[in-house]
């Protein structure tokens, strides 16, 4: 079946909340207490466009399941959110001895807001192959695809838990443009090459409630929460963002309502885990990654040992960082993962040189390589959409 992209756009006066509903969503935490900010709560002019809740195991957008009727190879697709990871969206360096390393090859500077243009102009093409979904960081990813130490400072979040005005800028166009065009941005606040720039636990508390106060300011109904990326590696500094605390700021974010809403919310692990019991249990979908794992055997395996966890109940799988391809063969990471009923997401690590890849900075975002080509295309095939 050939899916219309109209399909995934209504009218916003006819669309959900896009956050869930304390009268009809079970997760709800009792507890949930209104945010309080300074900024005024009216900024948003006009209802958003694109709202995405979940029913048991299945993603919605403005009330449809995602991809409606779509199956592949036998194995239901809809309900899924098929996503890729584009974390330096809004990335910038302000460490001066390291900025250096980013420079566009046709100018010789660094200009993070060419880099937000750049992905803006790119974001039509990925939705138009089917993915609806793609995962952004307050604090980015490694600006070299994979790194030990992480000299560089590229945080929208403050040392004391303020948020960057210039980064909230830049994201605030790229949450918007995805809205108009039906698509579901999954936010990350912190990243383990970043977080020892929050000084201290109380923080990064307070990073938690400007964040997501920040998106209920702006009226997003478009927007899931991942707290951090990976959670389980070793060099994150606050013991709050590790295992075995990490759902306490899964839980405050559930917290936090406006007129009864909240935003859904999960943390992810490291290539080849499963979650553990406490985030299973507090979060409202589960994302893990593919990276590490060359038999797609084992993504089979992850997701139904995630399943097998106890806390586990109908509630969706994602993938939303697998550096795995071989797009050409009958079974790869993507496939099985599908095979499944889990959701999964491209990740191309790149090598700083405007061309390859979608994490080493500077990024080109278009479809410009064999490979990012290589998954758009599996991705419009799995999905049914027609570019």
């Amino acid at each position: 079946m050939t899916m219309n992209r109209r399909n995934f756009l209504i009218n916003s006066s006819t669309a959900l909340a896009g956050l869930l509903l304390a009268s009809g969503h079970p997760r709800l935490h009792a507890d949930s207490q209104e945010t309080h900010t300074d900024r005024p709560t009216n900024e948003r002019k006009t209802q958003m466009k694109t709202a995405v809740s979940i029913v048991d195991d299945a993603f919605y957008i403005n009330g449809e399941i995602t991809y409606p009727g779509r199956s592949y190879q036998g194995n239901k697709v809809e309900g899924l959110l098929i996503n890729t990871r584009m974390v330096q969206g809004i990335f910038d360096d302000r460490n001066p001895e390291t900025i250096y390393r980013w420079e566009y090859p046709d100018t010789g500077v660094w200009d993070p807001e060419r880099n937000t243009r750049e992905f803006l102009s790119a974001m039509p093409a990925w939705r138009a192959h089917g993915v609806l979904g793609f995962t952004i960081n307050l604090q980015g990813g490694s600006p070299e695809g994979y790194s030990k130490a992480q000299p560089w400072h590229n945080s929208g979040i403050e040392a004391d838990g303020s948020l960057n005005p210039d980064y909230l800028s830049r994201l605030e166009r790229i949450i918007d443009f995805a809205d108009a065009l039906g698509m579901v941005v999954i936010l990350g606040y912190f990243y383990f090459g970043q977080d020892q720039r929050v000084k201290d636990e109380d923080a990064v508390k307070n990073a938690v409630d400007n964040a997501t106060g920040w998106l209920f300011d702006k009226g997003y109904t478009n927007v899931i929460v991942e707290v951090n990326n990976e959670c389980n590696v070793r060099a994150y500094t606050h013991d709050i963002l590790k295992p075995d605390r990490v759902h306490e700021l899964i839980e405050r974010v559930k917290a936090t309502t406006r007129n009864g809403n909240r935003f859904l919310v999960g943390t992810s692990y490291g290539g080849g885990k499963v979650p553990l019991e406490n985030v299973v249990r507090s979060s409202d979908f589960l994302l893990i990654h593919g990276n590490g794992v060359k038999d797609p055997n084992r993504i089979i395996e992850m997701v139904q040992q995630t399943r097998e966890v106890p806390g586990y109940r109908p509630m969706p799988i994602l993938f939303n960082e697998d550096d795995h391809f071989d797009f050409d063969k009958p079974l790869n990471n993507f496939v099985a993962a599908v095979s499944q009923y889990a959701s999964w997401g491209y990740f191309d690590p790149g090598e700083n040189d405007y061309h390859h890849g979608y994490q080493s900075v500077p990024v080109q975002w278009q479809l410009n390589t064999p490979r990012k080509r290589a998954f758009f295309e599996k991705a419009r095939e799995i999905t049914g959409f027609d570019a």
